[in-house]
């Protein structure tokens, strides 16, 4: 079976994660500063927060945002779960507004109408590799107090009119889950343009603990002392897993170049087939493709992801609108909130795609398409 996303390790990468494991470090050592060092560089936007996953980088980011009880949070229904459900562990409401047609991402007109008093964050997702429209979204939130957060989960690599993701919005969080753009096995990271809140999220990753002298309340303790003062989890990263981040890096533009090659195959192999909607690209965007959101326009997903997955093609959905999980229609919220979002997800259809991927396979899956479209 041909997988829809898959890593890519090399050997230069098995050799530094063997390199730690001779070490005197597993976790918490200097793997983990260079990790997010080479991350601050990519960025530009430092220091940066290494976490245990992309998940949990959503969750310190929200706590370390101030979000809680009786706040609401603006986000996308298209998106894995964890972009909404981190901020209804926190307490907080969650509020669904519609996305663009072209791009997936969280549409700026529905955000502005679905802004109230209690508006602490806007979550955009950067769906499929596409940045969202900072600019517009940011004006948004900012001129109703809330701050903005971009879920890039699949974008590392990826830039808006010339600056990278992650140092676009006022707090950016990242996935480096397998088959995400960059890997550390399990892993995340979060950035922020305001130190106070790096400075929350840095706390809230590592139990709450407060270790410097000057913010002791009992500084006299003694050399070993360290105090709590606001609770937090551990969601560290190791140095296991960050050695393999830092292995990968360097090769960041070559899988950027390749995934960036293979969208313009499947566009090519798959244009002025009017059952299709092929990826959007809007001016100023140059992203880092994370999936290749295909979609069929004549009711036939299902028939089609059916079809592709007989003939080991290993195609996938992304996402069901997140308001449509159990989990939150117990909470009251009822299909149909965002039209635009319905319609996108009954439709689209992820293809193949990952820095491996030959361009035989993607004809292969580009003829399966046409054949089935009777193109």
């Amino acid at each position: 079976m041909l997988p829809y996303g898959r890593q890519s390790i090399d050997e230069s990468d098995i050799e530094a994660v063997a390199a730690v494991m001779r070490s005197d470090w597993l976790t918490t050592g200097p793997a983990v500063t260079a990790f997010e060092g080479d991350l601050a560089r990519i960025f530009g936007v430092s220091p940066v927060v290494s976490v245990s996953s992309g998940t949990a980088a959503l969750h310190v980011a929200y706590a370390a945002m101030g979000v809680g009880a009786g706040d609401e949070v603006i986000t996308t229904p298209l998106t894995f779960i964890a972009t909404a459900s981190c901020a209804s562990l926190l307490g907080a409401t969650v509020v669904f507004a519609d996305i663009s047609e072209d791009t997936g991402n969280l549409d700026p007109n529905a955000v502005s109408a679905a802004m109230t008093n209690r508006t602490k964050v806007v979550a955009g997702v950067d769906y499929a590799g596409h940045p969202i429209d900072v600019t517009a979204l940011a004006e948004i939130a900012h001129a109703g107090g809330a701050l903005l957060l971009e879920d890039a989960a699949h974008s590392i690599g990826g830039s808006l009119d010339g600056q990278p993701v992650g140092s676009l919005a006022d707090v950016t969080t990242f996935s480096f889950f397998p088959t995400k753009n960059l890997t550390t096995a399990e892993g995340g990271a979060v950035v922020s343009l305001h130190d106070d809140v790096i400075d929350r999220a840095v706390r809230f990753r590592s139990i709450g603990l407060v270790r410097d002298p000057a913010m002791l309340r009992s500084p006299d303790e003694g050399p070993w002392h360290q105090e709590v003062h606001a609770f937090g989890l551990n969601y560290r990263l190791p140095d296991l897993l960050c050695v393999l981040g830092s292995s990968q890096l360097p090769r960041l533009p070559a899988f950027k170049a390749r995934r960036d090659a293979i969208t313009a195959r499947y566009n090519a192999g798959l244009a002025g087939i009017d059952e299709l909607r092929l990826p959007s690209c809007r001016e100023g965007a140059d992203p880092m493709w994370h999936l290749y959101p295909l979609r069929i326009r004549d009711g036939r997903r299902r028939a089609l992801f059916e079809h592709l997955r007989a003939n080991d093609i290993g195609a996938q959905v992304n996402y069901l609108p997140v308001y449509r999980h159990p989990v939150y229609a117990d909470l009251g919220y009822r299909p149909g909130m965002c039209p635009v979002a319905e319609e996108y997800y009954a439709q689209e259809i992820s293809l193949p795609l990952f820095p491996t991927l030959t361009d035989v396979d993607v004809d292969r899956v580009i003829a399966l398409i046409r054949g089935f479209v009777g193109a």
